[in-house]
């Protein structure tokens, strides 16, 4: 009889779909950041229903998320330019205690009933401006503790974890802020942090690759805006996750509108919602982290079947629909984006890494304050529906107009680094990212 399973189940598929887990170092990295992002997403549900609790306002609380992103959106790549320059791992011990003591803060003020909404602002600026050099130092150090071969899965992997803290770190903090209240989610955060201390001095340094690192010069920043502009492989898909981070990335926005305008629902159906968009990119991810290759076109052929997935959800007739499509958006979501960080950080030159990722958040993270009101403006005036709408067209088309110059690039081989060099023959060692193919 014929094997029914699928390649999923294949014990060859989860050796290399979890392959990069086989490294020590980034092994404690992902599993720190696994517990940190749950503890993040915690904060984040509480952090909602303290603003509301102080202004009963979806304004302000729209303005909250706005305060929080606003940093990276005017200072992004000065934090790139810092992570270039400095121990990438240090940088990170810095960072993250940092937020550990903020997380700490909204957790006693909420405890002793001093929180206020400007204190809220207040904080969550801070966090932001302790984001614009982690975030970056984040994306730039995974290539630095995996060789080429393993950095696609090792970077869907970090996607994977993204996501399974967002729907049990959502989930627990609901649960927690309704039944013990608001400020423990705060304190639990803070604790969660010190995970994240413990691996990375528990890691082996003498095992990190560390990219060269400039000295300080004049003109860094400006450097790397020209060494991004004149290579098509890195000027394109950061155009590209430019237009998608602004319209498409901003669920947070669109689906509430959905849940509760187009099909009647409540929170409890938006949270549903983004549950299952969530599992579809654990399921995505995993998936993605099994594959070995891609070409620059890929990132083409996934804006095109995100982009796609996102507008049937948008017109999806009856909520089972809409619960099908949002499967396919959450699988679309991490293919895109660990396509687009791989194809990044392998074709970025090591010592321009940290300018190059800081570009990559800022095109994702820091659209936020201009997205969100975009698409919350196009769905008050024109129905919830065009909400998802106005990011799936442009997401299908941008993919469109990116192949044919994709195409001309030289492909990416994620299994042997990055682009092949002009008189490189076929099984060369190619240097990448301080190491050869044959590494």
């Amino acid at each position: 009889m014929a094997s029914t399973r699928t390649a999923a189940d294949r014990p060859g598929f989860r050796r290399a779909a979890l392959s990069s887990l086989a490294i020590p170092n980034y092994r404690l990295y992902f599993y720190g950041q696994l517990v940190s992002m749950a503890g993040t997403w915690m904060q984040s549900v509480a952090q909602a229903v303290l603003v509301l609790h102080l202004t009963g306002s979806g304004s302000m609380l729209g303005l909250t998320i706005g305060a929080r992103f606003a940093p990276m959106f005017l200072l992004g790549p000065f934090g790139g330019v810092v992570a270039d320059r400095v121990d990438k791992r240090r940088v990170l011990l810095v960072t993250q205690f940092l937020s550990g003591v903020l997380a700490l803060m909204f957790g006693l003020l909420t405890t002793v009933g001093a929180m206020r909404i400007w204190v809220v602002f207040v904080l969550a600026v801070v966090l932001g401006l302790v984001n614009v050099f982690d975030v970056p130092a984040r994306q730039a150090f995974i290539p630095e503790l995996v060789p080429p071969t393993e950095l696609r899965n090792a970077v869907t992997l970090n996607s994977v974890t993204a996501n399974l803290a967002r729907v049990f770190g959502a989930a627990l903090g609901g649960a927690i802020a309704a039944a013990l209240g608001v400020a423990l989610c705060f304190d639990v955060n803070a604790a969660s942090y010190l995970a994240v201390l413990l691996t990375l001095l528990l890691m082996n340094t003498a095992q990190i690759t560390a990219a060269p690192r400039r000295a300080r010069d004049r003109g860094e920043l400006r450097a790397g805006f020209a060494y991004v502009a004149s290579r098509p492989e890195l000027f394109v898909p950061l155009i590209m996750i430019a237009v998608v981070g602004t319209l498409a990335w901003e669920f947070q926005v669109s689906l509430p509108l959905i849940a509760t305008s187009t099909f009647h629902g409540n929170v409890a159906t938006y949270g549903l919602m983004a549950a299952v968009m969530g599992a579809g990119a654990v399921v995505g991810g995993l998936i993605s982290a099994g594959r070995r290759s891609n070409s620059m076109t890929s990132l083409s052929f996934a804006a095109l079947g995100w982009g796609t997935a996102i507008t049937a959800a948008g017109v999806a007739p009856t909520e089972a629909l809409e619960f099908v499509a949002l499967v396919f958006v959450g699988y679309g979501s991490i293919t895109f984006n660990s396509l687009a960080k791989t194809t990044l950080q392998l074709a970025a030159r090591p010592d321009m890494r940290g300018r190059v990722m800081s570009l990559w958040s800022l095109a994702w993270m820091g659209s936020t304050p201009i997205g969100g009101p975009i698409v919350g403006f196009v769905a008050a005036s024109l129905g919830a529906r065009w909400g998802l709408l106005i990011g799936g067209v442009p997401t299908v088309l941008v993919g469109l107009a990116a192949w044919p110059v994709l195409a001309r690039v030289r492909p990416t081989e994620v299994v042997g680094g990055s682009r092949p060099r002009p008189g490189l023959r076929s099984g060369s060692s190619v240097p990448v990212a301080g190491r050869t193919a044959a590494e």
